[in-house]
């Protein structure tokens, strides 16, 4: 009797677990040595760094999104369909949900390896969950443009001039953005005839607690998004710690208040409540899962984290890893390695970040950033930049001749097609 393939089951096709199963399948999938199953409660996959432009109605998320169950039988691993809703460690089994709760069933496996993100953390404050938007996932970023889209069509029925205040907590690499591209948004409404809401009459609030925005990023980089944003209009409020938000105000802890109609959460975030209820891993302060520099959890050694949901440290005098796309991107690289070496019986090495820089985009044409810490770049080099990070993601998932044919596409459609979603 044949013996039967060490199973990797990877739970989460983010950036990080899609370029991980991408990557194991047409190794250890494709050569028989090993089965590789991936499991989402998704049908589809969407790059995280895109919500903010999904949300704004910049970008049309069908047009970029990956389907499992086809990107799988091409490259050789399986897809699952499921949330998780426990892990059974002794059994070495996960229990799949639907979105009900209802168990569906489980799944045994060898190695898992868990890359479930990261959702935003609203530190309980009071109203929020009731009167704000959420960019987690693409229902939300969905959820969000397509009311933003609904209050400019009800406003072609009135007879006065319209005000829209929006308002976005949080001034860290998503609430930037997306306050860039709802400048955009505005201008192109009008543009396409929803023009009893005037561009200037759409007030566009960042709200920071910290003493500055970006305040995960290096100060250059701030200063420069800070002078960028400002000629785009965007009010800046920094030094505001949110106390409750309303349904029409948001009050700060000094007694201030702002007027607002349209309110998202982009402030923070922590490991997703499956990741919080799993009580036999040792997590940090925001139910992160700690991990060793080999990627396994402290608490088992077959079982794996990277990426949002795992707290990486990987010197004593240093912070954790924090939530950045390249992080997970190198961890996934450095898991193929790793998960290879594991089943050849082979030492597992240890993993190693090169922080390549950090980039901020502000428009379909404008970006800022800084390069290996030192090399300050913005306007349409930095925006180039910007945009190889998402044609070297789509290499990772397609291959880079798929990747090459999907950067020519968009280059002819972008012409012809609307700049933003009216539908």
């Amino acid at each position: 009797m044949a013996q039967e393939l060490h199973h990797i089951v990877v739970v989460g096709g983010g950036a990080g677990g899609l370029e991980l199963v991408t990557r194991l399948g047409n190794s250890l999938g494709k050569q028989a040595k090993a089965k590789i199953t991936l499991v989402d409660q998704n049908l589809t996959h969407i790059w995280k760094p895109l919500l903010h432009e999904i949300a704004a109605g910049t970008l049309d998320p069908y047009s970029e999104e990956v389907n499992y169950f086809a990107h799988a039988a091409r490259h050789h691993y399986q897809f699952v369909s499921g949330s998780l809703c426990n892990v059974l460690p002794e059994k070495k089994q996960i229990q799949l949900c639907s979105a009900t709760g209802k168990n569906l069933k489980t799944l045994s496996y060898d190695t898992l390896v868990l890359a479930v993100g990261s959702v935003s953390n609203d530190f309980n404050t009071e109203g929020a969950k009731e009167y704000c938007y959420f960019l987690d996932n693409r229902a939300q970023a969905d959820q969000f443009q397509k009311d933003l889209l609904n209050t400019y069509l009800d406003a072609q029925y009135s007879q006065q001039p319209n005000h829209l205040n929006i308002a976005i907590i949080g001034a860290g690499a998503t609430g930037v953005e997306l306050a860039a591209q709802l400048v955009e948004a505005k201008e192109n409404f009008y543009r396409y005839g929803l023009n009893h809401i005037h561009p200037d009459l759409v007030k566009i609030t960042l709200i920071e607690a910290a003493d500055r925005i970006l305040p995960a990023l290096p100060e250059k980089v701030a200063e420069n998004t800070l002078r960028q944003i400002k000629t785009l209009g965007i009010e800046v409020l920094t030094g505001h710690k949110v106390q409750h938000v309303a349904k029409d105000h948001i009050s700060f802890q000094d007694g201030s208040a702002l007027q607002t109609d349209l309110n998202i959460w982009a402030a923070g975030i922590k490991a997703p409540q499956v990741i919080e209820q799993l009580e036999s891993f040792e997590k940090d302060h925001l139910n992160r899962i700690k991990v060793y520099a080999t990627l396994q959890t402290y608490n088992y050694p077959d079982i794996f984290a990277f990426g949002d949901c795992a707290h990486c440290q990987l010197e004593a005098d240093q912070p954790p890893l924090g939530p950045r796309a390249q992080v997970a991107s190198q961890q996934a690289n450095f898991l193929v390695r790793a998960l290879t070496a594991r089943i050849a019986e082979r030492p597992i090495p240890m993993f190693h970040f090169s922080d390549k820089g950090s980039l901020i985009s502000l428009s379909q044409n404008k970006a800022v950033g800084q390069l290996l810490g030192q090399v300050n770049v913005q306007g349409s080099v930095a925006k180039g930049l910007y945009i190889s990070l998402y044609r070297l993601h789509q290499a990772n998932i397609y291959g880079y001749n798929q990747a090459g044919a999907l950067t020519v596409r968009d280059f002819v459609t972008r012409r012809i097609r609307p700049k933003i979603k009216l539908h």
